[in-house]
């Protein structure tokens, strides 16, 4: 296995600060928990690997140049003044489908205003009325 430099080391754990929250994408390891499978960063070890929590119990880390993650991103929405903040862009993005398609007129107009903006990739959305 070849080691990364210490700065690329500090890098990592620069990005990746105990705390932050992410998703598997891909694992090379017969062990590896599910694509998809969400975990917390625990720390950063001297080879840049990610020492994780995942939420299924797990606690295979995450090699460095091996393994894929993508970081979990919170998306808040303001509709009807109610401010929430979502730990995952899908389950907001959820939420608003589903509310579009069993609502009508400005209802509707409303959530498909966050919807879209959830889809563009925005992190503050908003049914467009002043809160």
């Amino acid at each position: 296995m070849n080691f990364p430099s210490k700065e690329i080391v500090e890098s990592v754990r620069r990005e990746y600060p105990a705390g932050t929250r992410l998703e598997l994408v891909r694992m090379v390891d017969v062990q590896a928990p599910p694509v998809g499978t969400f975990g917390t960063v625990m720390g950063v070890d001297d080879t840049g690997s990610l020492l994780m929590r995942w939420d299924n119990g797990s606690g295979l880390n995450v090699v460095h140049g091996q393994d894929i993650v993508r970081k979990e991103t919170e998306v808040v929405t303001v509709c009807y003044g109610q401010i929430d903040v979502w730990k995952s862009r899908e389950e907001a993005e959820q939420f608003f489908l589903r509310a579009m398609t069993m609502s009508e007129g400005s209802e509707q107009a409303r959530y498909t205003k966050i919807y879209t903006e959830l889809k563009m990739g925005k992190e503050f959305c908003t049914d467009g009325e002043e809160w």
